[in-house]
């Protein structure tokens, strides 16, 4: 019964986070139904207007907007293959990652990006999912979680980087403020955080030496 239950728990964390991924999802190719039909309007009612103080509200409603199905597509296979690692933490931990890095993604973008240009997409989130998953083990000093990130930078590491170089109809500004999106959530997120009692606590994999 003792060593159910806490199997059980984290069933239930795991399938919860799976389940707000995939309602992210699934929210996202709906919009992009709904602005294909209204001739892609949705993306200059929702987009990031760089300088412009009355549009702020555009860093919320971005990262959920795209251009074409297509570009949704090649955002999409990342998000879930990196969101799927992040929502095995639970929809807690899913929905605390993509808030912090929507905010520093948007705000970095609305700050640096040239004033003539209309950002969308969820790229800048992609990216920060994958600063996140990489800088996440060393904040909590895990292992396992190094290797994950190290997997996830072998996999999407030479894509990512090269989308960071400037890239006519690409925002770089978007990816580089998510990318340090992804690092300040691993910082903030980190169970080295926690009161001393509770560091450790449902983690899973070897923790790496204490720094001197």
């Amino acid at each position: 019964m003792t060593t159910k239950a806490p199997l059980r728990r984290r069933a239930q964390l795991q399938l919860g986070g799976l389940q707000l991924l995939a309602v992210i999802v699934v929210f996202m190719w709906v919009i992009e139904g709904i602005n294909k039909l209204d001739g892609q309007g949705l993306d200059g009612d929702g987009a990031i207007y760089p300088h412009n103080i009355g549009r702020l509200w555009g860093i919320f409603t971005a990262p959920f907007l795209h251009v074409s199905f297509q570009h949704l597509e090649s955002n999409t296979i990342p998000f879930v293959f990196m969101g799927v690692i992040i929502a095995l933490e639970g929809a807690r931990r899913l929905a605390a990652v993509t808030v912090i890095v929507i905010l520093i993604a948007g705000i970095g973008t609305w700050l640096i990006a040239s004033g003539n240009e209309e950002v969308v997409g969820a790229s800048g989130v992609v990216f920060g999912y994958a600063t996140y998953l990489f800088a996440r083990g060393l904040f909590n000093r895990s292992l396992l979680e190094v290797l994950v990130g190290g997997i996830v930078g072998a996999v999407w590491g030479g894509a990512l980087l090269t989308s960071i170089v400037p890239h006519y109809g690409i925002s770089w500004q978007d990816h580089a403020s998510g990318a340090v999106g992804g690092v300040v959530a691993a910082a903030l997120l980190s169970r080295e955080r926690k009161p001393a009692n509770d560091v450790g606590r449902g983690s899973t994999g070897a923790r790496l030496p204490a720094r001197p």
